[in-house]
């Protein structure tokens, strides 16, 4: 699917308010809501809109987040997957290429809760290291894009 610099700037309200009415949108790109409506529907189909997601706002109190580099022993890489799936605070895995094998997120209510997943991830069967990256503040976020 083509997409054209209307979408692009279509898609980056949306990534500003997901909820922003359509005629909101269509005031600020200068079409009409219908011809609005219909591409967010094409893009919708086309899967370039995967959908919409909730981020929480500074009212809430944000979770602690951790960022985990894996290495992993050759051929245990669905034993670990499987490990990290069973644990709740693990949000994202990601496969990587270089020094280690795995990206995992992480989210925790509370430092004991992080410190306990943390540890269960570096005791796991088939890992073989694991470096933790407490995320302390965040200077640009661009999440929503990924939906």
């Amino acid at each position: 699917m083509q997409i054209d610099d209307t979408d692009q700037q279509l898609l980056a309200l949306l990534r500003e308010n997901a909820r922003a009415p359509v005629a909101e949108l269509s005031r600020r790109l200068g079409l009409a809501r219908t011809t609005v409506q219909a591409r967010i529907e094409r893009m919708e189909k086309a899967g370039v809109i995967a959908g919409y997601t909730l981020r929480e706002g500074a009212g809430l109190r944000p979770p602690l987040q951790a960022t985990v580099l894996i290495s992993i022993e050759p051929r245990n890489g669905p034993a670990v997957l499987a490990r990290l799936k069973s644990l709740p605070g693990v949000e994202v895995v990601h496969t990587t290429s270089g020094r280690f094998d795995l990206l995992v997120q992480v989210r925790a209510g509370t430092t004991a809760e992080l410190d306990d997943t943390l540890d269960r991830i570096g005791e796991a069967r088939g890992v073989r290291s694991s470096e933790s990256l407490i995320h302390l503040s965040t200077r640009l976020d661009r999440s929503s894009r990924s939906g």
